[in-house]
């Protein structure tokens, strides 16, 4: 990440952090090769005083739509006066954005203090039994999430679900987003192997929320839901319905959920928004206080940048976090709600995506394509994304460009567009963060 302003101490802190593992930069060759280890997280976090003990919390896994999920629920409990601890990732320009309280970001200095309370822990830990960078961000948010004194965290799950350091929680409520296919060498190769590693984070007795799934995905999860003794509930339209047993009730939400209450751009937030507002039925029974008043207030006043955000006009700049099929089918099917003359389509996205999906959702209908890559390095090259993209052009005329940055691809498709066309960047978070950097409405960047 590019980084400027950087206080040494602070900067000293996250060199510490990414000195050990981390799977955001390269993830492992298979599950055998992932140093999943929940048993030392749980040391770790006894270590220090249990934190997540301390307050309630909502664990959110799935492949899309976790983190605008996350974001809608955090909205709501907050705009009813609940302090909240948001836990996120990966961020867009400061590492800061991970750990939130009320939507402010952890300070600096507290990320140095909090960082020195755990090198004395690490260091008691064997060189063959060191923690990853996401298990001291996760102790580290929760230490912190105890000492602020939250009332309730929203926590997202950072790689599947089962042995994800997110899962050492308990949670009053577990959420599972929809799935599809994502971060293949870990999870599995079918939906089947993917939703069961989501599913890991049901716990006994703990009710858990689902987003309308695929058949095979929802299987699995009621499967796991069913022998772990949790209540299982999809949010459809009218409110929460039970799944499975003889009770197929539906629970009403507090009021009807449309789209035009959410602050969030894009036509599939609908369907985070009401997953956020079921998981806020099921609260409300463990005496969270919200009103209708305030569900409305948090679904508009929400905010999660990166996804499906209008940053610029003359032409319409969007950027969208898509990473792979199905969230380029959303992408595709949220574009086509804007009014534009001809699409140009900036695209860089990591070598473990899913390149031939987005290419398929997306290459046809755009009057020119941008190639791109960011600065992480997972990032695949534009002669990677060519092949996938080339035989998918409406035609041989449509312009096919090459750059090696972001920056550089910005400056060409506006070249290209006019005042009336729309601009789209997407492919993964990174090229949307370092699109939000060059068009200068990045706020914090460290």
């Amino acid at each position: 990440m590019r980084r400027r302003n950087v206080p040494p101490a602070y900067q000293a802190a996250l060199d510490y952090l990414y000195s050990f593992i981390n799977y955001e930069n390269k993830m492992p060759s298979s599950p055998e090769h992932a140093r999943f280890n929940l048993d030392r997280m749980r040391w770790l976090l006894r270590e220090l005083g249990d934190p997540q003990l301390a307050f309630a919390s909502v664990v959110v896994a799935g492949t899309k739509g976790k983190g605008s999920t996350c974001a809608l629920l955090e909205s709501i409990l907050r705009a009813a006066g609940h302090k909240t601890g948001f836990f996120s990732s990966p961020h867009l320009h400061s590492w800061r954005e991970r750990i939130q309280v009320n939507r402010t970001l952890i300070s600096q200095s507290d990320v140095v203090t909090y960082v020195e309370q755990l090198k004395p822990l690490v260091a008691r830990l064997a060189d063959q039994d060191q923690p990853t960078v996401f298990e001291l961000a996760t102790a580290l948010a929760l230490r912190y999430f105890a000492d602020q004194q939250v009332d309730i965290a929203v926590l997202e799950v950072g790689l599947g679900g089962r042995y994800d350091t997110v899962n050492v929680a308990t949670p009053l409520v577990s959420v599972i987003t929809p799935i599809s296919f994502d971060h293949m060498t870990v999870l599995g190769n079918t939906i089947e192997q993917i939703a069961s590693a989501k599913a890991g984070i049901i716990k006994p007795q703990v009710p858990v929320v689902i987003t309308p799934q695929w058949l095979a995905a929802e299987n699995v999860i009621a499967a796991e839901a069913a022998a772990q003794g949790a209540p299982l509930f999809r949010a459809e339209l009218g409110g929460l319905r039970r799944v499975g047993g003889t009770d197929t009730q539906t629970i009403p939400y507090p009021l009807p959920i449309q789209g035009e209450q959410i602050g969030l751009g894009g036509a599939y937030q609908l369907e985070n928004a009401r997953t956020a507002v079921g998981v806020v039925v099921l609260l409300r029974a463990h005496g969270f206080l919200v009103t209708e008043a305030d569900v409305l207030a948090g679904l508009q006043t929400a905010s999660w940048p990166g996804r499906f955000e209008i940053v610029a006009q003359q032409p319409t700049i969007v950027v969208d976090g898509a990473m792979n099929a199905a969230s380029a089918q959303r992408l595709r099917e949220s574009l086509n709600t804007l009014s534009y003359q001809r699409l140009v389509l900036v695209l860089g996205t990591s070598r473990d995506k899913d390149i031939a999906g987005l290419a398929r959702e997306l290459v046809p209908a755009a009057s020119a394509v941008v190639l791109t890559r960011s600065y992480h390095p997972r990032a695949a090259d534009a002669e990677l994304l060519a092949a996938h993209v080339r035989p998918l052009l409406a035609s041989s005329d449509v312009p096919l460009i090459f750059t090696d940055d972001v920056p550089p691809a910005i400056e060409a498709a506006r070249r290209i567009a006019g005042p009336n066309d729309l601009i789209c960047v997407t492919g993964s978070l990174f090229p949307v963060a370092a699109a939000r950097e060059a068009l200068g409405v990045a706020t914090e960047i460290d």
